[in-house]
């Protein structure tokens, strides 16, 4: 019986792969048909033009320093969910959750009533010369409310797979806990930290209703790559699909980086 195992683990991967094909076709069908209509030439033609090179600076600007909020802002509200019994912790895990969940034009609305000149705290703002709406600070607070609790999700799972007798052990050798937080949790969950930064600099990236509602689409102000795809689809189809692509190999290059720097940072037996 023994020779033939092999057989019959082959004859089940076919059958698995063809139970997957459907949804493998749906997903490739759709990117493989923005690929294909423009020549490489038009392609690097298109970007060239003001409404492209414009958007791509200020996303790139934007979602590096959003980015970096997710992670500052994130990483304490990661490990305090992955490591600490508190009272309250689910509605604290739910807040946190809730930005996943709800529509991003009502995180928009939300942030402009909080956030707005007329809004809740945005009057004191206003009193003090602060305006944050319809500005490239809106842009950022927009792709951080989003993008934040990717990070802090994929962060918790990370500090949660750590065995706790680890960090135990380093609190038995005199460490702090700050100081078992940087030698032990840090080093052992780095692979899901970069893991959740790259993929909350993808959904900054691509963040599109928030940022319309609290941020406007101002060209080189607040005009971020899928605005622009969204105002270039009224008058210029191709340059839509030149930002489109640009925005594709973007967030392909984000997630391979990911998973390559998780692998190679990755500590062997944990």
């Amino acid at each position: 019986m023994r020779p033939h195992a092999p057989e019959g683990r082959r004859e089940g991967l076919w059958k698995l792969w063809v139970a997957s094909s459907g949804l493998l076709l749906f997903l490739a069908v759709p990117l493989l048909s923005l690929l294909t209509v423009l020549r490489p030439g038009a392609w690097l033609a298109q970007l060239r033009s003001e409404t492209a090179m414009q958007a791509l600076a200020l996303t790139l600007q934007t979602t590096a320093v959003s980015t970096l909020l997710c992670v500052l802002l994130g990483l304490p509200v990661a490990y305090l969910l992955a490591r600490a019994e508190f009272r309250g912790r689910e509605i604290v895990d739910t807040l946190v959750d809730l930005p996943i969940t709800i529509p991003p034009v009502v995180a928009g609305v939300a942030l402009l009533l909080a956030f707005g000149r007329n809004g809740l705290l945005g009057r004191t703002l206003d009193l003090w010369g602060v305006q944050i709406a319809f500005t490239s600070v809106a842009v950022v607070m927009a792709q951080v409310f989003i993008a934040c609790p990717f990070f802090v999700k994929t962060a918790r799972a990370g500090f949660a797979a750590v065995d706790p007798r680890l960090e135990s052990a380093a609190h038995t050798l005199g460490a702090n806990r700050w100081r078992a937080f940087w030698t032990v949790m840090l080093p052992l969950a780095r692979p899901s930290l970069v893991a959740g930064t790259a993929l909350a600099w993808a959904r900054a990236l691509s963040e599109f209703g928030a940022t319309m509602m609290f941020a406007g689409n101002v060209p080189g102000r607040t005009q971020t790559l899928p605005l622009a795809v969204m105002t270039a689809m009224e008058t210029d189809l191709e340059t839509a699909v030149a930002v489109s692509i640009l925005a594709l190999l973007l967030a392909v290059v984000a997630l391979i980086a990911a998973r390559t720097f998780a692998r190679r940072w990755s500590v062997p037996g944990v």
